[in-house]
Parts: C-alpha cells; structure tokens; sequence
C-alpha cells in the first residue's frame, strides 16, 4: 500500500482551533459500514445499548510546553536567549527528553530558566531531542510545570494560535487521572459526566485504560511504501480489571467500543494472542489494512489528517473505500477536522446487525 492511497484534499476551513461549546454539541457522523447518519455526539446513546462496553484513556496531558530563557557570559558582557521546549517523555526522577528551539544555541550543561520554581539543564542530545535535567521531582515538579507550562497544542493548532488558560480545561477530558500525555486522547474530549452518567443509568459500562500519548502521534509519514514506516511508540497499561471486563462483555455478546485511536491501538495490543490480557509497556503498534482486530466492535474517533498512521487505522477498521466515502461526506458536510473537531462513530460491516 501507497501512502497516497490515505491522502485526500481537506479545505483549511475545516480546521477546528476551539472545541465546540458545551462538549457534547459537536456534530457526530454516525456510520454502519458505508450507510452514515448525522447527528450529534449527545445523541450517542441512540446508538448504544445495554451491554456496550466503552473504553476509555484515562491518561492526563501535562502542560508539556515551556519557554524559558538561557543566560551566558560573553566578550560583550552577559546575554540571554529565549528557549521553547516541549516535553517528551519522561526518563528517570528528574530527566525528561524534549524538542528544544534552538537546540544547536544550547551547550551541555547550560541552564534555562522556565520560573523562579522550575529550571532544567541540558545533559545530553541524541537523534534530534535534548535530554533535559529538572531542579525537582515528584510533586514538587508537577506544581512548578503546571505554573509554568502551557498545554502542547497540536502544531496545525499551534500555528494559528497559542495555547491559552482556556486549553487547560479545553485540551483534557473529564477522566483524566493518570498524568503523562503530551497530546490528548481527543475523541474523549466530547464527554462530560452528565452525558457518562446517562449513558452508564442505560446499562452501558466504562473500561478505563492508560495510553500517554507522544508528540509522535502527530510526526508525518515520510516514505510512499508504508511497510517501511517505523512506528513511534507509547507507555500504556491494561490492568487486570480492565482485561476481565472486556473479556466479560465478549463473552456476553455485549460490544466493545474503544473511545478514541489510542485506547484501540492499547487494548488491540494487549490482544495479540486473540484475547485480551492484562499488559503493560511501550506499544508501537500500526494498525493498517489487513490487520485483524481481536477487541474493538466499533470506534468513537475525531477526523484525522490526511496520510496519517490514524488514517490507516480507521481505514483498517472500516475499509478503504468505506472511509473514502465517510470522510468525503463529512467535509461535503462541514464537519470539522482533528483535535477540537467533530466525532464519528464508527461500525464496521460485521457488525451492523451483530
């Protein structure tokens, strides 16, 4: 397969850079195989039943994205530079590797200031990220980033506008618990508790699972033959109580939707071995046409970019020629793409009158 065979013209307007108001008023393309349905995702209890089982990532996104400044002594006197980092992923108490601008204006061991609480010093580069040494650990740095930090909005968000206080509540769901994302599971930003509390009064139940989410959810494919893309690879965690609920529903005929491309990529690589089991490590898993999925029955999911490994897996899912038609529909009809956009939910064929 051809990375051109996921590409498709998406017209810029289509870009959403603020979520709808309240969550559960953005527009959900509702498809059954290739037949679709609009409405809107506080309608998604008409498409559920007792018995459904949603799962969902319950990761938090930390403020990962820093400005500070470096100080240095030079001929001329003392100077000092303005350095942008986003964090990456954790390495250790104190270490976290990060995209730094400018790296190359940044000597090892060299400090920068982000706040009177929180500074770090670079100790290493290696293939293009700084490995970066904080003054504090634990509690300590979780309130020193959260004064400091600014929500690491997707770069076709980024380039339009900065991050905000409103993206602190904006960018994260109402699940959130275990801190550690870069990015958010976005599909998940769509619930509020009024809508979980009325879908669970219904009979439909909630797995939670952890997946932190990486910058490299948004890194482009760069080679035309996908086979060769190298897939990035992310910390996640299905406990034993989440396996034995899925189990459960499976065996009881009930339907397991994940909420989102990161829970389904998590709870399908905890399936390999055609059930689901409790798992926990790094996953670079790539889910592209031809892949046989053990877990998921369906999938509530955002619109994505053009190309994209997420692109390939809702493709796997639902067939090319099926998402070829769904998004066509959805750009004929408006809806808005990627982080802030709108829903799908997404059937397969199998399963529109399992």
């Amino acid at each position: 397969m051809k990375l051109s065979d996921f590409d498709f013209e998406l017209p810029e307007r289509l870009i959403a850079t603020r979520p709808a108001v309240p969550r559960t008023s953005a527009k959900m393309l509702v498809a059954q195989g290739d037949h679709m349905t609009d409405t809107t995702v506080a309608n998604i209890s008409d498409w559920l039943r007792p018995g459904d089982r949603l799962v969902l990532n319950d990761t938090r996104v930390i403020p990962a994205r820093l400005s500070g400044l470096r100080h240095r002594d030079s001929a001329q006197g003392p100077v000092q530079a303005r350095i942008e980092v986003t964090l990456l992923e954790p390495r250790g108490d104190a270490d976290w590797t990060a995209l730094i601008k400018p790296l190359k204006k940044l000597k090892i061991d060299e400090t920068v200031v982000f706040s009177a609480d929180l500074s770090a010093r670079l100790v290493g580069v290696e293939d293009g990220q700084g490995r970066l040494r904080f003054n504090c650990s634990g509690e300590d740095f979780d309130a020193a980033l959260n004064d400091a930090g600014a929500m690491p909005l997707p770069p076709y968000i980024a380039g339009k506008r900065p991050a905000d206080a409103q993206d602190m509540t904006d960018y994260q769901t109402v699940f959130a618990k275990n801190a550690g994302a870069v990015a958010a599971p976005t599909a998940s930003l769509h619930f509020d508790q009024p809508l979980l509390d009325q879908l669970a009064e219904m009979g439909v139940r909630f797995s939670h699972v952890t997946l932190h989410v990486g910058a490299g959810t948004f890194l482009p494919v760069k080679v035309d033959d996908i086979a060769d893309h190298k897939m990035h690879s992310e910390w996640g965690q299905v406990s034993a109580q989440a396996a034995a609920e899925i189990s459960a529903t499976k065996a009881a005929g009930g339907r397991v939707i994940p909420v989102g491309t990161t829970a389904l990529r998590l709870v399908e690589t905890a399936a390999r071995s055609g059930n689901i089991q409790p798992w926990e490590g790094d996953t670079d898993i790539f889910i592209t046409p031809g892949f046989e999925f053990n877990v998921a029955d369906a999938l509530m999911t955002n619109f994505h970019l053009p190309k994209s490994t997420l692109m390939m897996l809702v493709s796997a899912l639902m067939g090319q020629k099926t998402i070829q038609k769904i998004y066509n529909h959805a750009i004929e009809s408006n809806y808005r793409f990627f982080s802030y956009g709108d829903a799908s939910l997404l059937f397969p064929k199998t399963q529109i009158n399992a």
